[in-house]
């Protein structure tokens, strides 16, 4: 009896152990069989869950919750848009994918990106995470994609993006940012250390910006103005962002002139009334009108004539005035590296047109800049202002001078208010008060005394006039005084001797 129940105890233990034999293996595929909740085929197969052309594996609108497993390697261009892939874990490719170079992940509701998402696709050039689900960037998270040349990431909700966010794309050429919550402009990527020194295509319009670095924008080259949009977002209306898209719309700038409908703005006031931006010269701000002011410049100065061409990386050439090509044995004008043209010591007959002639494979664009030379150097001009402001200051004081002299005088003679001005006397008269020095003594004399002394130290001043240009003044001593007949004419005849010595301009004291 108990070697039967030994018997029987072993045999259930034999049974027991094959079965737990049995169901390990299963429980330890069921993390490669079953992702978040759906089990996903493995290994991977080209004919039921994907299409294959060659190297180019398409897996959209396939109904996927994650990346199918153990993908070709020679898988270059991989297509899983469409999708419900709402997590990109770091182990979503077990094996680096070195030939894939473009990653479509479009419509698939993606919430999380891991920070070790990118770590087996470094050679990818093209990356679409565009209509997903993003809010945030956190830093780094694109490092080890330094060869990406496109990233997408419009139509998104993402409000925060790390400084970090970009670092190490050098060789991104065009950043989508578009139809998302953005607050701030990213200008750490076209202007500080982080800027990327490749990057050609900036998009970050529809968004919530709600200021920009005019003044950093308009500094930027051509090239890069063409493709920076930052239409459709809540910019308060400025006379300072009218010049910036005024400028750029005369420079044919496409990204003003593509979308000038679409650059709008809001007024001040309680209403917030939303207005073209490029309307902004009329009522109500007024805005001055923008012109391209020419170059200026003067005698012996040095001048460097941009070409701010709209592409960049373009084949230029210069052409003086008259279109003359630069000889290459002129020191006079010499084109630089970086394509502009520098000409000096600058004469009068550097004045004129210069043109640009820009070409590529592609695209050919010719760019015309005025210079105005002024036929005087800068410093000359500046001595000739002084010398100016110096002369009408002069002219000022004497005017002064002369007004305080003939109005400003203490008077105390007889013919003042209040002086007991005698009329009848024959003295008064008009030739004796103005030229009259014999009478001023027989006046003085009649007086006598004291009151001759003090009659005597009142003197005034009178200006004459030679007897040939009168203007239409009589004549103190003329021919109308032959009436004058008697003992006054040998009086007559000594005062006219004494007024003859006197210079006609010249002041006399009576």
């Amino acid at each position: 009896m108990g070697e039967q129940l030994s018997i029987s105890h072993l045999s259930t233990g034999l049974v027991f152990r094959r079965g737990f034999f049995t169901i390990l293996p299963l429980v330890l595929l069921l993390p490669t069989l079953r992702i978040n909740g759906q089990f996903v085929s493995s290994p991977f197969n080209c004919h039921k869950t994907c299409v294959c052309a060659s190297n180019i594996i398409s897996c959209s609108k396939m109904n996927l919750t994650s990346v199918p497993v153990v993908l070709p390697q020679y898988t270059a261009v991989l297509d899983l848009s469409f999708n419900s892939i709402n997590r990109l874990r770091a182990e979503w490719t077990p094996i680096k994918l070195s030939r894939l170079h473009s990653l479509l992940l479009s419509h698939n509701g993606i919430t999380f990106l891991s920070s070790e998402a990118f770590l087996y696709v470094r050679r990818l050039r093209y990356l679409d995470l565009s209509s997903n689900s993003l809010r945030l960037l956190e830093e780094l998270i694109f490092e080890p994609l330094e060869h990406l040349e496109v990233l997408l990431l419009y139509n998104n909700h993402i409000s925060q993006i790390d400084r970090t966010a970009f670092y190490g794309l050098i060789n991104l050429q065009k950043l989508y940012l578009s139809q998302n919550q953005i607050s701030r402009f990213p200008m750490e990527l076209v202007k500080d250390r982080s800027r990327l020194e490749a990057l050609t295509l900036l998009d970050v319009s529809s968004n919530r910006i709600k200021a920009l670095p005019l003044h950093e924008l308009q500094t930027l080259p051509a090239w890069f103005k063409n493709s920076l949009y930052f239409h459709n977002n809540p910019l308060p209306c400025s006379c300072e962002l009218y010049n910036l898209l005024a400028r750029w719309h005369l420079q044919q700038i496409s990204s003003a002139t593509d979308f000038r409908d679409d650059h709008t703005c809001f007024l001040p006031g309680v209403q917030k009334e939303k207005v073209f931006t490029l309307d902004l010269n009329k009522a109500p701000l007024n805005c001055s009108e923008v012109k391209i002011m020419d170059e200026v410049a003067y005698l012996n100065q040095f001048l460097v004539l941009n070409c701010d061409t709209r592409q960049r990386k373009m084949l230029k050439s210069w052409a003086l005035p008259d279109n003359i090509p630069v000889p290459s044995a002129n020191n006079s004008a010499v084109m630089l590296l970086d394509g502009s043209l520098q000409i000096g010591p600058l004469m009068s007959e550097d004045s004129g047109v210069y043109t640009c002639y820009a070409t590529s494979d592609s695209f050919n664009e010719t760019l015309y800049v005025t210079v105005k030379v002024h036929n005087f150097t800068m410093s000359g001009g500046l001595e000739s202002m002084k010398t100016a402001y110096t002369t009408l200051v002069g002219c000022l004081a004497s005017v002064v001078m002369v007004l305080i002299y003939l109005y400003l005088t203490p008077c105390r003679c007889s013919c003042c208010p209040g002086q007991g001005l005698n009329k009848s006397l024959p003295g008064d008269s008009l030739h004796s008060s103005a030229v009259s020095v014999s009478q001023v003594h027989e006046e003085t004399g009649q007086e006598g005394g004291e009151g001759g002394d003090k009659a005597f130290l009142n003197r005034h001043v009178a200006f004459l006039e030679p007897k040939d240009q009168l203007n239409g003044r009589l004549n103190p001593i003329g021919e109308e005084d032959e009436e004058w007949q008697g003992d006054n004419r040998e009086r007559r005849k000594s005062d006219a001797e004494s007024v003859s010595s006197v210079c006609s301009d010249t002041p006399m004291v009576v």
